[in-house]
């Protein structure tokens, strides 16, 4: 599927975080996928359960080679990337992909360790509801862990409601209408 005339894979910014330290965020291209893949396994326990809604001691499920990609339309990425010791490495990533059979999409988002209390995931998440928006998504929804507090604080920040699922208290759907 080609991508849309108005996406540009070439789109990045260059923003400062809380702390003042440079990150540039931009699409995930075809040659970060073996980068992507080292940052998801460096995530500690705790961050890979609320990515994954699992507990995930011997690392990460098998990620279909499909998942990982990205068509700027129906399934978008956006990296984080900083200086880290002289090295150009992966801090961030957030992402989203259709639920088939709807004009809705599924959010998720992941942040070093390191990283997170900065502003990066905010950052991440505001780009990617901009090219939810751009491609003419009618709302965002991220599933997550009923602990995962500083999900809901992000996306409550960001304008998402919150309900639980079905009467199960253990996760919430976080939704955003991306119409208003």
């Amino acid at each position: 599927m080609q991508p849309p005339p108005y996406t540009d894979a070439s789109e990045h910014w260059v923003e400062k975080l809380a702390d003042g330290t440079p990150v540039l965020i931009r699409p995930l291209r075809d040659e970060d996928h073996e980068r992507d893949k080292r940052f998801l396994n460096t995530l500690a326990y705790e961050s890979r359960r609320f990515r994954f809604i699992a507990g995930l001691s011997a690392g990460l499920p098998n990620l279909d080679e499909q998942l990982m990609q990205v068509d700027y339309h129906q399934c978008m990425a956006y990296v984080a990337l900083a200086h880290v010791n002289g090295r150009l490495c992966q801090v961030g990533v957030s992402r989203y992909a259709a639920i088939p059979g709807s004009r809705n999409c599924e959010c998720a988002l992941a942040v070093s360790e390191d990283w997170q209390r900065k502003g990066l995931g905010k950052l991440l998440l505001q780009h990617l509801i901009e090219a939810a928006r751009r491609n003419g998504f009618q709302c965002m929804i991220s599933r997550d862990l009923a602990n995962n507090y500083a999900m809901h604080r992000l996306s409550k920040a960001l304008g998402f409601g919150a309900r639980y699922l079905a009467g199960d208290v253990s996760e919430i759907l976080h939704e955003l209408d991306l119409q208003s």
